[in-house]
């Protein structure tokens, strides 16, 4: 990535002292600042179009021992306050990234950035970039071809344009339009991926302006057609009013008549500590990765630096222009804190909930709230661990409580659900469940093609991969950790395993940074380790294990942009050396980007990562061969990748968790007690032993 230097001059004044914490996220009043401080390097009249306001994190030599003595109630020192930011010159192509320090009102770097590197998008623009295309005449008289009945309302989906390396070099946007039911235009709600239609405006997002008209294939190879009038096709719509809803179903209600286990302190205006059965960790909230945690610990011992949601990928599989640029990176191409939902508006959470708001800026600078956009609360799920002694028929058993914190983000027609969950055994998993809307476009009457499926008339549901990376930056029991790849191999069958039934784990450490594989034909497992930390029971080094699920990486030609673009999505893991600033898998700016600045160029520099401050990148996801049943809204798919104690306790951790019973969970149905006969050995008082019968 080439980057121009500009000079700045730092604005003179007085260092004013924050009482702000270093993790949490900017305050409005920072913001506001720290754009006060760009626009001082400009004339008083030119236009900034600020794309990114956001807290620059302290560097991890500054911020790791400021959380350890704080969290010991040691003196922390201070740390100066430092925003990130990014923005263009408006309507220019002259796209800027800067440092400011707000504790003394200085700017610490200031960069012009070069060729093929370009901003995310945001709603202000998404919104002109819409506006542009519907308002553009040559788009108006395609429209008009069309013959659609009077009063249809158009619907245009804004995509970034993605890249493959012909005329891509200026940032555009791809629009796919649709139409509502124009039955029922008035319907706001209608679902217009249900009618979409073959003409799709590119836009200069420089100048915001329609600069072609593509028209998309609709039948099985590569050739388009001119605009023809449009064949109204009934819509399929996913609103509850347009259902016959189910007449048998009675209520569920999460009812915590004393209130949550949990405890939530606010930092200031930003920022909040969660504790809750043993866990501690603050929660922060930012434009492009959403919520992130940091300094995770259990009983006060240190387990993560850092976790959050790194990037995501959604490659699409249909061949032809314009659906081969087709290859979202919802994180880097516009933020999940940007695209959060306001949990309040449905029953997105249940039971006693805690809601934290987040703060973002907008184009001119300006702080913008975002409110509800993360929910904390406990769930139910089912047994924690259990055990009946059959000899006396009394059964031990505890519920599996859990604490959920929990966004949802929109990305146009698609929802992800993203959830960090902890439960009281020392384990967390991180959960995507995605839903919404699959994105659609228009294919002729008894066409089929193999990269899609056709999922109501007209309409065509091009297969695609959702590949996600999840960042775990650790600290098992300190900062110097190693990673372990377990095998399980059988025993060589010999004298000593003569009958072959024998197998041991075996395990290699990895010694340098590198991309990783599942093999689960040998159940190969990735362990985090703490080497110098032994746990006091067996002598191992305490550790936690990373179990993700099996999914289909990158399918996409090696030599492909899509792979390229996404350096994450060839290996299940990737494992690296801890550096600043290094936390987005993909690169820091993935829009239309080329690749080579993410975590496989990382990994390729071979650098130590044994007994050392790593970081590992985990990769998982679906294969998503659409089907109908995903149409008009797509029930969830669900995925998980859990961080698992081993050998870091000395017994189970939840062994301490109260006992299950009916007095305490109020249900409404008592099982017959299970009891069987038995018999015991009883040793008597010579030392012999007999056998008794016990009914």
């Amino acid at each position: 990535m080439s980057t121009e230097q500009v000079l700045s001059t730092p604005t003179a004044g007085v260092a004013k002292q924050l009482s702000v914490h270093p993790i949490s996220p900017l305050t409005s009043t920072e913001i506001s600042a720290a754009a006060s401080l760009i626009k001082g390097l400009y004339p008083s009249k030119t236009g900034l179009q600020f794309k990114t306001i956001t807290l620059e994190e302290p560097a991890k030599t500054h911020l790791a021992p400021y959380l350890d003595a704080e969290y010991h109630g040691r003196p922390t020192g201070r740390i100066d306050r430092k925003a990130f930011v990014n923005y263009y010159i408006r309507n220019t192509d002259k796209f800027h990234e800067a440092v400011v320090n707000l504790t003394q009102r200085r700017i610490d770097s200031h960069f012009r950035l070069g060729p093929n590197v370009h901003s995310p998008g945001d709603g202000e623009e998404v919104l002109l970039v819409e506006k542009v295309a519907l308002e553009d005449e040559g788009v108006k008289a395609e429209i008009a071809k069309l013959q659609l009945p009077e009063g249809t309302v158009i619907i245009s989906d804004p995509w970034i344009y993605g890249s493959d390396g012909i005329d891509d070099d200026r940032r555009m946007y791809q629009c796919f339009l649709y139409m509502r039911d124009p039955m029922n235009s008035s319907d706001a709600d209608s679902n217009h991926y249900a009618l979409p239609l073959a003409i799709s405006p590119v836009i200069d997002a420089e100048q915001f302006k329609v600069i072609r008209i593509d028209f998309l294939p609709t039948g099985n190879d590569h050739s388009t057609k001119e605009t023809q009038p449009y064949k109204i096709q009934p819509p399929n719509e996913y609103t509850p009013e347009h259902q016959a809803l189910r007449t048998d179903l009675k209520p569920l209600n999460v009812i915590q008549p004393e209130g949550a286990s949990f405890t939530a302190t606010k930092t200031g205006e930003t920022g909040e500590i969660i504790e809750w059965q043993k866990w501690s960790f603050r929660v922060g909230f930012n434009a492009r990765e959403g919520m992130v945690l940091y300094d995770v610990r259990y009983d006060g011992r240190s387990l993560f630096y850092r976790l959050s949601l790194s990037d995501m990928s959604i490659p699409y599989a249909d061949p032809r222009h314009p659906f081969h640029k087709k290859a979202a990176f919802d994180l880097g191409d516009v933020g999940a804190g940007v695209m959060a939902n306001n949990l309040k508006l449905g029953c997105d959470c249940l039971g006693s909930i805690h809601y934290l708001d987040g703060l973002l800026s907008d184009s001119k600078g300006e702080p913008t709230s975002m409110e509800n956009v993360i929910c904390v609360h406990e769930q139910d799920n089912g047994i924690g661990w259990k055990h009946t002694n059959y000899r006396t028929g009394r059964a031990a058993v505890v519920r599996n409580r859990e604490l959920v914190v929990q966004s949802i983000i929109t990305v146009s027609n698609y929802e992800y659900i993203l959830a960090f969950i902890f439960n009281q055994a020392g384990m967390i998993e991180y959960e995507v469940r995605a839903t919404g809307i699959l994105s659609t476009q228009p294919i002729d009457e008894g066409v089929e093609v193999p990269w899609g499926t056709v999922v109501h008339p007209g309409v065509l549901a091009a297969h695609h991969q959702h590949i996600f990376s999840l960042r775990v930056d650790p600290m098992i029991d300190g900062h110097n950790n190693r990673l372990v790849v377990d095998e399980v191999h059988p025993m060589p069958r010999n004298d000593f395993n003569p009958h072959g039934v024998g197998y041991v784990l075996e395990e290699t450490v990895v010694q340098e940074s590198c991309g990783l594989d599942l093999d689960f034909d040998v159940n190969r497992t990735f362990v985090i380790q703490n080497n110098a930390v032994k746990n006091p029971i067996n002598g191992k080094p305490v550790a936690y294990k990373i179990h993700a699920p099996p999914f289909q990486k990158m399918v996409a030609d090696p030599d492909s942009f899509h792979h390229k673009r996404a350096e994450f999505a060839d290996h299940n893991l990737y494992v690296t050396k801890y550096r600043d600033g290094e936390i987005y898998a993909a690169g820091k700016y993935t829009n239309q980007s080329r690749g080579g600045e993410g975590v496989r160029a990382w990994a390729n520099r071979r650098e130590n990562v044994q007994d050392t401050d790593l970081v590992v990148y985990v990769q998982f996801g679906l294969q998503h061969i659409t089907r109908i049943e995903d149409f008009p809204v797509m029930p969830c798919e669900v995925i998980k990748v859990a961080l698992k104690p081993v050998n870091f306790f000395d017994r189970n951790p939840a062994i301490d968790v109260p006992p299950s019973n009916q007095e305490f969970n109020r249900s409404t149905l008592v099982a017959e007690q299970h009891k069987q006969p038995a018999v015991a050995a009883v040793v008597g008082e010579k030392g012999e032993v007999c056998c008794t019968s016990k009914l």
